[in-house]
């Protein structure tokens, strides 16, 4: 129970904190329209599957292989969530947004921007692993870790689903960017707070 809540919390702070998926589909979102930002963030939700299975092998093999290099990554992660959280709280501005009008994008060029802007984001792949190295242990099931690797990804789907569909009108964008500044210091404050408690909490 104790790391089911930790990786939703983490999970649900983390992408609700402003990044190049947000600025993506935003844009998207805003140029498009509405069904072109929610393909976009389905190839978001699909692209946090792939940083999931790689991750849920490589920590495997870690706790497998050396317990210290383990606990190394522990540590390593926790202190990540404490930086992102300490620059997100110190985060003023609204997120800087392309609006330039471009060529109409397909469905597939949708889905696959959505899915590229992801893979390819080196802070998603420290947030996955970082939230796996915390929760995850020698007794963690298999079954279990899929669990939270499926539910990082629906979180991405409905977050972005739900940006997409207020960036879609433009009235309700100068709303949401007006919300997210609040929302900055939240996010990072207990982002900030939950890598030092980890940091600190004793191993499975």
């Amino acid at each position: 129970m104790t790391e089911m809540l930790a990786v939703t919390v983490i999970t649900v702070l983390a992408v609700i904190a402003p990044g190049a998926d947000f600025a993506m589909i935003v844009r998207n979102s805003y140029l498009y329209g509405r069904r072109t930002g929610l393909l976009a963030a389905t190839g978001v939700a699909a692209g946090v599957l792939v940083h999931v299975t790689y991750t849920m092998l490589g920590v495997g093999l870690l706790i497998a292989s050396s317990t210290f290099l383990f606990t190394v990554i522990k540590l390593i992660g926790a202190a990540y969530l404490v930086y992102i959280g300490v620059r997100t709280f110190r985060t003023r501005g609204e997120v800087k947004v392309d609006l330039e009008h471009k060529a109409e994008l397909t469905p597939l060029a949708a889905l696959r921007t959505g899915f590229l802007t992801n893979v390819l984001n080196p802070k998603t792949t420290l947030f996955v692993v970082s939230t796996f190295a915390q929760v995850v242990s020698p007794g963690t099931p298999v079954y279990q870790q899929v669990g939270y690797g499926l539910f990082m990804s629906l979180a991405h789907l409905v977050w972005f689903g739900v940006v997409a569909l207020f960036f879609s009108q433009e009235r309700m964008r100068t709303l949401m960017l007006r919300v997210q500044k609040v929302l900055n210091k939240v996010i990072g404050s207990v982002l900030a707070g939950l890598g030092i408690s980890l940091a600190f909490a004793p191993s499975h």
